[in-house]
């Protein structure tokens, strides 16, 4: 199925697996970045003109490596980079040049979206540690996007949420495009020094052509397994400040709702609402950051892709999007997935803590949430269950560093209401040296809940209102340039909850065991071709196989930036007292055969089971996605899947979703966003034993215009709709509607 967006844009993460290897020597002749970074002379205008007199007395580097497609050979194209500053920021031009300038591609888009186009980048390791990292990208009209890079787990996290103030402006010329950048030193944390600072620098320029290009100031060795170690080393800004790192934004949302339940009747249950909230950031040293909020709206944030879960016992998962949550997240990974801020559904408040010391880093997180949503995890299924009551939320993540390698940490979740508790605590750790990885975690909880739950749950809890438990895991990889080998095993009781996290399932044990091997094509059509295969199998608590299962996936790269996936998986799975044969296997690809078009396509044909029925039956599945660029602004995205099956000489069932999306960036500032989604489902009831529902449709739109001065400051007014039908109500009828007007304020005292 399609990528995500930003993993798919940066292409950084996956041949930089994990952290730690020390750069290897550089080769006879081969140019190597870094230097002493000077005072810049004069005044700079960030016009995106590389005019300006001061630019003379930068220090000038270059972008000149492709390190993906290629290996470290030279840059395509020419990009001449000048850095310096002074007293208040730092300061960066890219001189990008291109033999054909009209093939930039480059679109006005909003923040931390411009990633497929044409751009240039910054990436700071400020405290020089190979830990953490800023990235700053700029795309050739000045358009923004900022992450936060963290090495320190074993995906490379990059967190988009973070929104630093720095300015930035951009143009084509007839040579390609220039870019400046003003970074002020408030914006970015590093140590205190009366003496010079040393920084890790990579300069980077994303060149998408045929094939995406990566360019990049330092050399990337496929066999090395940490991006932000190659980093070039640059020294300078001797004595400057941070400043008082304070921002408060008041906020005001002003809306309401409304909504019926059948057609014909009158709208009612009017939600109308006058909410003023505040967001307070302090960073009191360096290391540290505070951040509290205050009654917070996210009415904002731009609706979840519709899924379907009508043939699947778990319960759905859905990324966190709010900027408060999201800011930081990183700071409490852990190998379980203990912490799902989407479990603190509508805080009254928020206070949050994280920071670094010489040997580590950690982060708090206290909330008190209005309402309580409660995922009941059982071993074949799991279910979400809302309280009426109001929660305490706590939460504390510590990880103390041994050495280079090795790091060990704990981490604990608590949420505490009228009748209701969830505790959890637990210890990990992580080796890493050059291509070798191991991790562990050791988890226990303890939990109370009231009788509504325990009555409506009785499969998975058993009737025991106060479940406890452990969990643990053991993990162990090897990867470097063309081979990889993981294995890993993990034990949960059916007692452990997690009701902070996301665990669905608990009452087994898995144990998986898998490789891969990577051909590396410089120069082909293919370019890069990757094989895996791995065997799991999951027992319940009490002896029983639930799951045996074998799979394998072949997916490469190709011209036009196209990529494709073959995966074929054969399991025996348990359900309702019998296990059943599953086999089936998917096709995937995407291509995109010019800067304004994506295509995409999933397919999937195979036994599956049809869990209402307890039968199996084939399963067909098709999935359409894509996006267009129309002009320099206008921009749609689409997503459709449609599955079946037939068993018993019928349709069971036939399943529809839509997703789509069109925005209209009207200039750097104004953009309007339309969001429509849809589902059909039509089962057959004479296929099935127990009364099931034969045909729910729902459909749903949000049109939300917003006007940005800075991330901070900024006005959101937007409008949404509902609708749907089902057995009990035969016409399809709008049953919500909403609208509401944000405003909010950055004031850096």
């Amino acid at each position: 199925m399609k990528p995500h967006a930003l993993a798919a844009a940066l292409l950084l993460c996956a041949p930089f697996a994990n952290a730690g290897n020390p750069a290897p020597a550089p080769e006879a002749g081969a140019y190597v970045p870094g230097g002493s970074i000077p005072r810049l002379r004069g005044p700079i205008v960030i016009d995106g003109k590389l005019d300006d007199a001061a630019w003379a007395g930068a220090l000038v580097q270059e972008i000149a490596y492709d390190i993906q497609p290629g290996d470290n050979t030279p840059a395509p194209v020419k990009t001449i980079v000048r850095i310096g500053y002074d007293n208040d920021a730092l300061y960066v031009a890219y001189h990008a040049m291109d033999p054909d300038p009209s093939a930039i591609r480059v679109h006005l888009r909003d923040r931390d979206t411009a990633f497929n186009d044409d751009w240039v980048g910054l990436f700071l390791d400020t405290f020089n540690d190979h830990r953490r990292g800023y990235e700053l990208i700029v795309n050739p009209l000045g358009v923004q996007a900022d992450l936060i890079r963290d090495e320190t787990n074993a995906n490379n996290q990059e967190d988009p949420s973070w929104d630093g103030l720095w300015s930035s402006a951009g143009q084509l010329t007839a040579e390609g495009y220039d870019v400046e950048m003003r970074i002020p030193f408030a914006t970015l944390r590093f140590p205190k020094s009366d003496g010079q600072q040393r920084w890790g620098i990579s300069l980077f320029r994303n060149y998408p052509r045929d094939k995406r290009h990566q360019l990049s100031s330092n050399r990337m060795p496929r066999e090395s397994n940490c991006f932000q170690c190659e980093w070039g080393t640059f020294d300078g800004m001797a004595g400057v400040q941070q400043g008082r790192n304070l921002d408060i934004v008041p906020t005001l949302t002003v809306g309401g709702g409304q909504s019926r339940s059948a057609a014909g009747t009158a709208w009612g249950g009017s939600d109308t609402r006058i909410a003023p909230g505040l967001d307070v950031s302090w960073a009191p040293s360096p290391s540290m950051t505070l951040n509290a909020t205050l009654n917070p709206d996210f009415s904002q944030v731009e609706t979840d892709q519709l899924q379907l879960n009508f043939n699947d016992g778990f319960a759905l998962f859905y990324q966190e999007k709010r900027p408060f949550f999201l800011e930081g997240a990183d700071y409490f990974t852990t190998q379980f997935d203990v912490l799902h801020t989407r479990q603190i559904a509508d805080p009254d408040f928020g206070l949050r803590v994280t920071g670094r010391t010489n040997s580590g880093a950690y982060g708090a997180i206290v909330a008190r949430d209005a309402t309580t949503l409660v995922l009941v995890p059982g071993v074949l299924g799991s279910g979400f269950e809302q309280l009426d009551q109001k929660a305490n939320v706590a939460v504390g993540r510590y990880r103390y560093d041994l050495d280079q390698h090795t790091s060990i940490g704990v981490i604990g979740t608590f949420r505490h209401g009228d009748d209701y508790a969830n505790d959890v605590a637990g210890v990990d750790a992580r080796w890493q040296q050059g291509a070798h990885t191991a991790t562990a975690q050791l988890l226990h909880s303890s939990s109370r809940y009231p009788t509504s739950i325990v009555d409506d749950y009785r499969d998975e809890l058993g009737g025991d209102a106060t479940p406890s438990g452990d969990a643990w895991r053991v993990a162990y990889s090897f990867g470097n340039r063309n081979w990889g080998f993981n294995a890993w095993h993990m034990d949960i009781d059916p007692g452990f909850r997690a009701d902070l996290g996301f665990i669905g399932q608990v009452g087994y044990g898995k144990s998986l065991v898998g490789g891969s091997r990577s051909w590396f094509r410089d120069g082909q059509a293919i370019n890069r071709i990757n094989l895996s295969a791995d065997f799991d199998i999951t027992h319940r608590y009490d002896g029983q196989l639930l799951e045996r299962e074998l799979e394998a996936t072949l997916n490469g790269q190709g011209p036009m930036q196209s990529s494709f996936g073959l995966h074929g998986l054969t399991r025996k799975r348990f359900w309702q007292g019998t296990l059943f044969d599953e086999h089936y296997v998917d096709i995937n690809g995407s291509v995109r055969p010019n800067g304004s078009l994506q295509l995409g396509a999933y397919a999937s044909v195979g036994t599956m089971i049809d869990l209402a029925a307890a039968r199996t039956g084939q399963r067909t599945v098709l999935e359409l996605f894509g996006n267009l660029n129309i002009g320099r602004g206008m921009a749609l995205e689409w997503d459709v899947t449609r599955q079946q099956m037939r068993r018993d000489g019928g349709t069971a069932f036939r399943a529809s979703v839509a997703n789509a999306t069109g925005s209209w960036q009207i200039d750097p500032r104004q953009r309007l966003r339309v969001t429509l989604q849809g589902s059909d489902v039509l089962r057959n009831q004479s296929l099935y034993v127990d009364a099931v529902e034969q045909r729910a449709r729902d459909w749903a739109a949000q049109l939300v215009y917003s006007y940005k001065l800075n991330p901070r400051t900024a006005l959101y007014a937007g409008a949404a709709y509902g609708a749907f039908m089902d057995d009990d109500n035969p016409q399809l009828f709008g049953n919500t509607r909403s609208v509401f007007v944000k405003l909010s304020y950055g004031w850096q005292p």
